[in-house]
């Protein structure tokens, strides 16, 4: 697809989903991690989404890092996976929420609580 490093991909990366701009699913995230849902690589994917697979293959990796090694926009890899995922052969976590910071109000108390038993 690609020639040396610094050149032109021949083939325009859109064509690798049939002109399609946007994913059949809209929950995918570019930190979504992707897991293979198959254990061999069926026949007939196109070079794109067998690409996807053999990256994915030994174990699991964030879409945007699988856009990366494919040299792909992520746009463009987001419409692969949501392809491979309704065809059942790749699953997709969402990632994990950022956790929320403690309560105040709680880690006063336990403050307190232990400058208490410090007395």
């Amino acid at each position: 697809m690609t020639g040396g490093r610094h050149s032109r991909r021949l083939v325009p990366a859109y064509l690798a989903t049939g002109g399609r701009a946007h994913p059949s699913r809209n929950h995918l995230d570019r930190l979504t991690t992707l897991h293979a849902a198959c254990e061999e690589i069926p026949v007939g994917l196109g070079p794109e989404q067998r690409g996807v697979l053999e990256l994915i293959q030994p174990g699991a990796l964030p879409l945007v890092d699988a856009a990366a090694y494919l040299r792909l926009p992520v746009s463009i890899v987001k419409v692969l996976v949501a392809d491979l995922v309704s065809a059942g052969l790749l699953h997709a976590r969402p990632p994990i929420p950022q956790a929320t910071g403690p309560d105040i109000e709680t880690m006063e108390k336990v403050l307190d609580g232990l400058r208490a038993l410090k007395s």
